[in-house]
C-alpha cells in the first residue's frame, strides 16, 4: 500500500509480534478509555494521589425516579458469561449463543396498540377525557353526540399514534436493511454468501473494505502486509479518526485464508460488558514445531466491534459476540427522556383545573340542594366542565417546540445547530447555572509548542531559531567539537528525538509531497509540527517500525517499535521502547503529566518551580524522560509482561505493574515542553454576557489550578475588578473548615479549587460548603475526572433546584451533559461523541449566546403564554356552561353541542392562538444587546400561579358576562341563546388573541381573518345552530358587538393603565 493512499489516522500504534522471539507481544490497551483520551487531555484526570481520583460522594438516590416499571421487575436480568469458541465450531456449539439480529423496534405487530394506548393513557389529560367519553355509553350520564368527546380524544390519539408508528416503522426498515446485508463466510466448501442475520458465534465472516462490520470480531487475517488495519469507529463512539487493529500474528503469516481450517485451536473471550475499549482473551493453539499448546494474548487491538467500518483492505473475523451480546447493541441504552419545568409546571396547573372542575360540579350540585340522585348530577356536571381540562394543550405545546426547534435549526447566525432533543427549547430561558469544560470548549483544542524548558536552558518562541542551531550542531561536524556547547547540542538532540518517536502521530504524504500528520489528539500533531520545524521530521510509521529525517543532515534515523503505552486517564503518560537499528540500542521513553511524572524521574530541584510558571502563562505542561535498556534488562521486562498480558484477571492492572516496577523509575529527565491552547472565537464576549444575564458559571476541568487560573482571567469568565480566592492542597477537616469561614465574606469572588480540596470539603461539610459555592458568581474545579463533573452537575440541581446547563465537545464531557437539565455539544476536534449525546449541537461556544438569550426567551415566553391561553379557552366555555345553568334551575344541560363544541377549539380558535409561537416581546437586538433581560425569566413569572389565577379571574369574568348580556340583550329571541352567545365568544377569542400579541406577525393577521371567514361560511353549513334569517339582521350584529365589547374592551383597558403604572423591564428599553 502506497504512504499516500493508505490510512493514516492512528489512536494508538501498537506493535506486531516479533516473529523470531515470542516473548516478545504487542501491547493491549491498559485502560477502557486508552483509545478515547487524547495524551494531554489531562482534563480526564487528576493529577496524583489516591484522594484525587477518589470520586465525589454518591448521591442518594431518589427513590421514587428509581422506581422500577412492572415490566423491568418481572424480566430477568440477563446473566453474561465467558466463553471459548473453537475455531472449527460445530453447529451445536454455535446454538448455543443468540442470533445476530438487529432489533430496533419498540414495537411489533401484537405488542403496539395495547403498549401505545398504555403509554397514552397514563397521561392525566388522556386519561381523564377517556374516561369522559365513555361515560356517554352510560344512560344516566350522557349529556350530547358521543363523537363530541370521542373526537378530541381521537384526534390528539390518532396524531400520537400515527407519530409512534412512523418512527417504529423507519426503525424497523432500518433493521429490515442492516439484517439483511450479505457477507462471505468463509467453509470448508469455500466462501457462502449469508445475510447478516444468519451470522452465528463462531463464524468466520470475509470483510471487504469499507463494509460494516457485522458482529464483534476478533481479526485473525487481514490482506494488509504488516498485519494491520484500520476501523472507523465514528457510528459507535462518534470519534472521527480511525483506530490500528491488529491480526493474530499466527494466522496473519499463512499463505491463504483457507489455511485457518486446518489450525486447531480456541479463542477464550471475556463475558460480554459494555466497555468498547476493553477486551481480555486468549488465542490458544498447537505449536507445530514443539507440539505443546501455546497461548497468545488478545487484547482491544485484536477486535472489530460491531457498527464500525473496515478502512483498509479486507479482512477475516473471528465472530464471537452476536445480536444482544455485541458492544453496540449493550450501549444503546436510550438515556432517560428529559422533561422541561415547564411541562411540570402544567401537570401542577392540570390538578388545579381538575379540582376547580371538581368544585363547580359541587357547588351546582349544592346549590339545587343535592335534590335527588345528586351524585349522578355531580358526574353530569363534571362531564360538562371537561373543556376545563384541555386535551388539546400538550399537542399545542409539542406542535410549538417543533416550531422553536426549526427556528433554531434555520437561524443563519447559529450555523451547525442541531436540536437532538425537541422537548427542551423552553429550558433554555430559565438556566441560572452554566457549567463548561475547559480544553477544546473555551477554547479551540489548536496546540502551539510555545516553550521547551531542561533545566538549565530554556527557549520560548523568539529563540526556537537557537534550537535548529544546537540541533544542527548536534548531527553535524560540529558534534565532534569539546566543551559546553556540545553538551548542550546533545541535550537538544535528545529531547527533539524523545519527542519525535513518543507520540501516535503517523504521517502522510499528499499528492503533491507535502506530509500531514494526522493522530487522536491535536496537541500529538502540534508537538510533532514543532519537532518538523526544529529539523527532524517524521517520514514513515507503521506498527513496527518508526523512520525520522534529520534535516540539516539528509540523514535517515530508524527505529523498531518493541512496545507502546497507550495514555490513559488513570495514568497520564504514554511510553514507547523503540530499539536503533544503527545502534541496536533499546530506549524507553515516556512523557506525562507532571504530577505523575515528579515521582518518576530522578531527583531535581527546578521541574515542580518551572510547571507552575508555565501553567501561570496559561500553557499545558508535558515531562519528557528517557531510561536506556540493555538487552538483558529488556528481555526480563518483556517475560514479565507476557506474563500479565496472558493473564485473564486483572490483566491490565498486572500489565500497568510491570511497567511501573520494571521501568518506571530513575528516568532521567529530559526537559518540559509548554504547549498554549488558543481562546475560541467570541468567548469572552459570551461569557461577559452569560455573567451579565445572571448566569453563575462554573468551568470544570482536568487542568493544573495555575493553568485553569489563567484561562478563567484571559477568557473574562473572572472580570476586570473581581477577586479570586484560591483553595488548594487541603489535608485535614480543619483546614477545609477555615475555608468555607473564609468563604462567607467573599460571595463576590471567584472561587477556584482543586479536586482534593473539593472532595474534603464535600466529605465532611456538604451542606455548608455547596450553600456557600452556590452564591458565588464564577467557580472553577481543577483536576476533575469525567465522573466527577457529572456528580457536580447532579449536586447542584439536586441543591438548588435550579436549572443546569452543562457544555463540553469531548467524549470525557459525555456523562456531565447527561447528568444536566440541559446538554450542549460542541462538535470539535475530538469528534461528535459530546454532541450526539446532548440535546443541543453547536459549532463554537459563541453560538450560546443566540441560543439563551433569543431562542430560550422565545421558546419560554411563547410556551408560558400559549398554554395560558389554551387553559382560558376552555375555562371561559365551562364558565358560560355554569351560568347557564345557573339560571335553569341548575340543570345539567349542555349548552353548546355536537360540531360547535369540536369546533370551538379547531377550526374556530385552532389557528390564532397558535400564531402565538411566532410572537415576540423584544426585538432581536435588543435581547441581545442587553443580556440583564434574561434575569426576569429564570424568575417563572411568565407561568405561574399568580398568572393562573389571572386568567382564571379573567375567564370567570368573560364567560359571566357574554352568557349574562346574551340572555339580557336577547331575552326576546332566547330561541337564538346558542347562536348569540356563542359568536361573542369566537369574536371575543380572536379579539383576546389580538390583545396578547406584542409583535404581529403576517402568519397572525392571516391566522384571524381566515377564522372569521370560516365561522362566517360555517353558519351556512350548520343550520341547526345558526338561523340565518336571524343573523342577517342588524340588530343581531350591533347587540354582538355590544356583548364583545363589554367582555372585551375592559382588559385592553387594564392593559394600558398596567403599562403605564408597572412596565414590562423590556418597554424601557424600545
Amino acid at each position: 500500500m502506497s504512504r499516500s493512499s493508505r490510512p493514516i489516522a492512528l489512536r494508538k500504534m501498537l506493535p506486531f509480534s516479533n516473529l523470531r522471539d515470542p516473548r516478545k507481544r504487542r501491547t493491549s490497551d491498559i485502560s477502557y478509555d486508552s483509545d478515547e483520551s487524547p495524551l494531554l487531555d489531562i482534563e480526564s484526570g487528576f493529577g496524583s494521589g489516591s484522594s484525587s481520583s477518589t470520586p465525589l460522594r454518591t448521591l442518594k438516590p431518589d427513590k421514587k425516579k428509581d422506581k422500577k416499571s412492572l415490566f423491568s421487575r418481572l424480566k430477568p436480568n440477563k446473566v453474561h458469561h465467558p466463553r471459548t469458541i473453537s475455531l472449527q465450531a460445530t453447529d451445536k456449539e454455535k446454538k448455543r449463543y443468540g442470533p445476530n439480529v438487529i432489533v430496533n423496534q419498540k414495537y411489533n405487530i401484537l405488542t403496539f396498540i395495547p403498549l401505545v394506548l398504555y403509554e397514552q393513557f397514563i397521561i392525566f389529560f388522556n386519561l381523564y377525557f377517556l374516561l369522559v367519553a365513555l361515560s356517554q355509553f352510560v344512560p344516566a350520564l350522557k349529556i350530547g353526540y358521543i363523537f363530541t368527546y370521542f373526537g378530541p380524544l381521537c384526534f390528539v390519539l390518532l396524531i400520537t399514534i400515527s407519530k409512534e408508528a412512523l418512527d417504529d416503522y423507519h426503525r424497523y426498515k432500518r433493521d429490515k436493511e442492516a439484517n439483511s446485508q450479505l457477507y462471505r463466510r468463509l467453509t470448508v466448501a469455500g466462501y457462502q454468501h449469508i445475510p447478516s442475520s444468519k451470522i452465528k458465534v463462531g463464524d468466520m465472516i470475509h470483510i471487504m473494505k469499507d463494509q460494516r462490520i457485522p458482529a464483534d470480531v476478533i481479526l485473525l487475517r487481514t490482506t494488509e502486509e504488516t498485519g494491520a488495519s484500520f476501523i472507523r469507529t465514528d457510528q459507535l463512539d462518534g470519534e472521527t479518526d480511525w483506530k490500528l487493529r491488529l491480526a493474530v500474528p499466527l494466522l496473519q503469516r499463512l499463505s491463504d485464508d483457507s489455511d485457518i481450517l486446518d489450525i486447531s485451536g480456541r479463542i477464550y473471550a471475556d463475558a460480554p460488558h459494555k466497555d468498547i475499549h476493553s477486551f481480555v482473551g486468549t488465542f490458544t493453539h498447537i505449536d507445530e514445531e514443539t507440539g505443546e499448546e501455546r497461548v497468545e494474548p488478545l487484547g482491544i487491538e485484536n477486535t472489530m466491534w460491531t457498527n464500525t467500518v473496515l478502512a483498509s483492505g479486507s479482512a477475516v473475523g473471528f465472530v464471537i459476540y452476536t445480536g444482544k451480546d455485541t458492544r453496540a447493541v449493550m450501549n444503546t441504552n436510550h438515556p432517560k427522556t428529559k422533561s422541561g419545568l415547564i411541562d411540570g409546571e402544567i401537570n401542577q396547573l392540570s390538578k388545579i383545573l381538575f379540582i376547580v372542575t371538581l368544585g363547580m360540579s359541587v357547588i351546582m350540585v349544592g346549590l339545587n340542594g343535592f335534590r335527588g340522585l345528586w351524585y349522578i348530577y355531580v358526574f353530569r356536571f363534571l362531564i360538562l366542565f371537561s373543556s376545563i381540562i384541555p386535551i388539546s394543550l400538550r399537542v399545542n405545546l409539542d406542535m410549538g417546540k417543533s416550531v422553536y426547534a426549526h427556528q433554531i435549526e434555520k437561524d443563519k447566525s447559529i450555523p451547525g445547530t442541531i436540536v437532538r432533543t425537541s422537548t427542551l427549547p423552553e429550558e433554555l430561558g430559565r438556566i441560572e447555572y452554566l457549567l463548561s469544560d475547559k480544553t477544546g470548549t473555551l477554547t479551540q483544542n489548536d496546540m502551539e509548542l510555545k516553550k521547551l524548558h531542561m533545566g538549565t536552558m530554556s527557549y520560548s518562541s523568539d529563540t526556537m531559531d537557537e534550537i535548529q542551531t544546537q540541533l544542527a550542531a548536534a548531527f553535524g561536524t560540529q558534534a565532534n567539537n569539546k566543551g559546553g556547547r556540545r553538551h548542550i547540542a546533545h541535550r537538544v538532540k535528545e529531547i527533539l528525538q524523545a519527542l519525535a518517536l513518543c507520540h501516535n502521530v503517523t504521517p502522510s504524504v499528499n499528492m503533491d509531497g507535502e506530509i500531514t500528520y494526522q493522530a487522536s489528539s491535536p496537541d500529538e500533531v502540534a508537538i510533532v509540527k514543532w519537532t518538523e520545524q526544529m529539523g527532524i521530521t517524521l517520514m514513515g510509521r507503521d506498527v513496527n517500525s518508526i523512520e525520522l529525517r534529520v534535516d540539516s543532515t539528509g540523514d535517515m534515523l530508524r527505529y523498531d517499535v518493541l512496545n507502546i503505552f497507550p495514555f490513559t486517564s488513570e495514568t497520564k503518560r504514554m511510553g514507547i521502547i523503540v530499539r536503533n537499528r544503527q545502534t541496536d540500542e533499546i530506549t524507553f521513553y515516556e512523557k506525562g503529566a507532571d504530577a505523575v511524572m515528579s515521582r518518576i524521574v530522578q531527583y531535581n530541584d527546578w521541574l515542580d518551580e518551572e510547571c507552575g510558571n508555565m501553567a501561570r502563562e496559561g500553557l499545558r505542561t508535558l515531562v519528557v524522560a528517557k531510561k536506556n535498556l540493555s538487552e538483558q534488562a529488556y528481555q526480563d521486562f518483556s517475560e514479565k509482561y507476557h506474563e500479565a498480558e496472558v493473564s485473564l484477571h486483572d490483566r491490565n492492572m498486572l500489565k500497568q505493574s510491570v511497567v511501573e516496577t520494571v521501568l518506571e523509575s530513575e528516568l532521567e529527565l529530559l526537559g518540559l515542553t509548554g504547549v498554549e491552547d488558543k481562546l475560541q472565537e467570541g468567548v469572552k464576549n459570551t461569557l461577559e454576557q452569560m455573567r451579565n444575564a445572571g448566569l453563575k458559571v462554573w468551568m470544570l476541568t482536568g487542568d493544573k489550578i495555575e493553568t485553569a487560573t489563567c484561562i478563567a482571567i484571559s477568557s473574562k469568565l473572572v472580570s476586570r475588578n473581581q477577586g479570586i480566592h484560591q483553595v488548594a492542597k487541603l489535608k485535614t477537616s480543619m483546614e477545609a473548615m477555615d475555608e468555607i469561614e473564609a468563604l462567607r465574606s467573599k460571595t463576590e469572588h471567584c472561587l477556584v479549587i482543586d479536586g482534593e480540596s473539593l472532595q474534603l470539603c464535600l466529605d465532611y461539610f456538604k451542606d455548608e460548603f455547596i450553600s456557600i459555592v452556590c452564591l458565588l458568581p464564577v467557580v472553577v474545579c481543577c483536576r476533575c475526572s469525567p465522573t466527577q463533573k457529572a456528580d457536580i452537575t447532579r449536586l447542584i440541581k439536586d441543591y438548588t433546584q435550579k436549572r443546569v446547563l452543562c457544555i463540553g465537545d469531548g467524549g470525557n464531557d459525555v456523562s456531565m451533559i447527561q447528568a444536566a437539565d440541559v446538554g450542549v455539544g460542541i462538535v470539535g476536534k475530538e469528534g461528535k461523541q459530546a454532541s450526539l449525546a446532548a440535546d443541543f449541537s453547536i459549532t463554537q461556544f459563541s453560538h450560546l449566546n443566540k441560543l439563551l438569550l433569543w431562542h430560550g426567551r422565545n421558546s419560554y415566553k411563547r410556551s408560558a403564554k400559549l398554554s395560558q391561553f389554551v387553559i382560558h379557552r376552555g375555562l371561559i366555555i365551562s364558565v358560560m356552561q355554569a351560568v347557564f345553568s345557573a339560571l335553569f334551575y341548575f340543570a345539567p344541560i349542555a349548552l353548546y353541542q355536537g360540531m360547535l363544541i369540536v369546533g370551538y377549539t379547531t377550526v374556530y380558535t385552532m389557528y390564532p392562538v397558535f400564531s402565538l409561537v411566532l410572537d415576540q416581546d423584544v426585538s432581536e437586538d435588543i435581547a441581545m444587546m442587553y443580556p440583564e433581560l434574561y434575569k426576569d425569566l429564570t424568575k417563572g413569572r411568565s407561568l405561574s400561579y399568580r398568572t393562573f389565577f389571572q386568567w382564571l379571574l379573567i375567564s370567570v369574568y368573560q364567560g359571566g358576562a357574554i352568557m349574562i348580556l346574551s340572555i339580557l340583550l336577547f331575552e326576546d329571541e332566547f330561541i337564538h341563546i346558542v347562536a348569540i352567545s356563542f359568536t361573542a365568544l369566537i369574536f371575543n377569542e380572536l379579539l383576546m388573541v389580538a390583545l396578547e400579541i406584542n409583535t404581529w406577525h403576517k402568519v397572525m393577521i392571516i391566522a384571524e381573518i381566515a377564522t372569521i371567514m370560516i365561522y362566517i361560511g360555517s353558519m351556512w353549513l350548520l343550520p341547526t345552530y345558526f338561523d340565518m334569517t336571524f343573523i342577517l339582521t342588524s340588530r343581531f350584529a350591533w347587540k354582538v358587538a355590544v356583548i364583545t365589547a363589554v367582555s372585551s374592551f375592559p382588559l385592553y383597558v387594564v392593559k394600558i393603565i398596567k403599562r403605564r403604572i408597572a412596565p414590562p423591564s423590556y418597554t424601557k428599553l424600545i
